[in-house]
């Protein structure tokens, strides 16, 4: 889950200043006596915020100190997160924390997002405490597989999510979810899924299994993807899909951002070569960046090699600090040939941030340079989801 952002300055509310000195002199201090000073104070007055609901502020605090001081932003950043994913329940004998297990899927069809099965449920549960969990954490898991649109929505609401799914872990047992009121899902070619759920350890008790001296964070990545997959593969018929490594929520949701970007790549070319008949190397990418006020996202438009129409496109989000200057353009060719793409274009167009009026679908870069609707040929795009990532 990507963080904000950089935001512009303007006038700041006291509860906000008072946040800013806070998270400042954290970013200052010189020693582990003094960081646990203001450790302390900021818990307290993020707690105040979240359990206020006052989401605000704390995206207030964290758009101007993303212009004044990287370092505070993150202290700032950080404390928000670790109270929101904590819970609001740690404390002298026992540490919350909400985790997440991503998965990264793709289908010419629709991508699941639902209820999960009792049975699914409880192997899900025997493998997450076998192969990513510590010994003797208790652990709750919420009863249904969400699409990014149904996640918590800012950092109040994913605390009060924790809340609800750390007193299920406490007596180890799952959380039922009603589904009424939960937003209905976008369709794309490949998006992201989550399992959602919460610890319970002794306080200072190891949560996760690279905490134990044998095993590693890859060991238990290769043991997941071996045995949590095979469990999850029936929540997915007609997909293909791959895992992300399950942590806390906010660490798992990032990550799952970062890999689901070379992934939509994967499941694009390999969706265009089966429906258009095409190998790679019969296929054209152009990279083109799309700014607001700076660079927000790389867009990559794909054609046949011998045509100028688009076909399909995919929108590669930059995250965190990363700018135009960064190494985006780079790792976003290495991409296309390991897919075996060999004909890219990139184009130093400053293009605006455009999308389709009739179904707000992005726009993507076409050879000519200019930015177009993608679309498939008419006898294949009667088969897919109305949007394309």
């Amino acid at each position: 889950m990507k963080r904000n952002r950089i935001g512009r300055r303007g006038g700041l509310p006291r509860v906000a200043e008072q946040l800013l000195w806070l998270a400042n002199g954290l970013a200052d201090s010189s020693s582990r006596a003094e960081d646990h000073f203001w450790d302390e104070r900021l818990a307290a007055a993020v707690d105040q915020l979240l359990q206020g609901e006052d989401e605000e502020t704390l995206t207030t605090a964290l758009d101007h100190l993303s212009t004044a001081s990287a370092h505070a932003y993150d202290e700032l950043a950080d404390m928000i997160e670790s109270r929101a994913e904590g819970a609001l329940r740690s404390n002298e004998h026992h540490d919350v924390l909400l985790i997440a297990a991503p998965v990264m899927a793709w289908s010419r069809y629709r991508i699941p997002a639902a209820p999960i099965a009792a049975a699914v449920m409880a192997n899900l549960r025997v493998q997450l405490k076998a192969h990513i969990l510590a010994s003797n954490v208790k652990l709750a898991l919420a009863d249904f597989l969400f699409s990014p649109d149904q996640l918590p929505q800012g950092y109040c609401a994913t605390a009060d999510f924790a809340s609800h799914l750390g007193k299920a872990a406490a007596n180890d047992i799952d959380l039922h979810i009603k589904t009424d009121n939960l937003p209905e899902t976008a369709q794309f070619l490949s998006d992201n899924r989550y399992l959602l759920g919460a610890v319970v350890v002794p306080k200072g008790a190891p949560i996760f299994r690279w905490q134990e001296e044998d095993c590693t964070r890859d060991q238990a990545l290769e043991q997941w993807r071996a045995q949590g997959g095979a469990c999850i593969a029936p929540m997915l018929t007609g997909c293909a899909f791959e895992v992300v490594l399950p942590n806390a929520y906010f660490a798992a949701s990032r990550e799952a951002d970062k890999a689901s970007r070379p992934y939509s790549i994967q499941a694009s070319v390999a969706f265009l070569s089966t429906t258009l008949d095409a190998p790679a190397s019969q296929l054209r990418a152009v990279v083109a960046p799309f700014f607001e006020r700076q660079v927000e996202e790389f867009r990559i438009g794909f054609t046949l090699r011998e045509r100028s129409e688009v076909v399909h496109g995919v929108v590669w989000p930059l995250l965190g600090a990363e700018d135009e200057n960064s190494e985006t353009q780079g790792q976003i060719e290495a991409t296309l040939r390991a897919c075996g793409i060999t004909d890219i274009r990139t184009l130093d167009n400053e293009f605006p941030m455009e999308y389709c009026d009739d179904c707000g679908a992005p726009l993507y870069p076409s050879p000519e340079g200019e930015a177009v609707h993608a679309e498939l040929p008419e006898e294949q795009a009667e088969q897919m989801p109305r949007q394309l990532h």
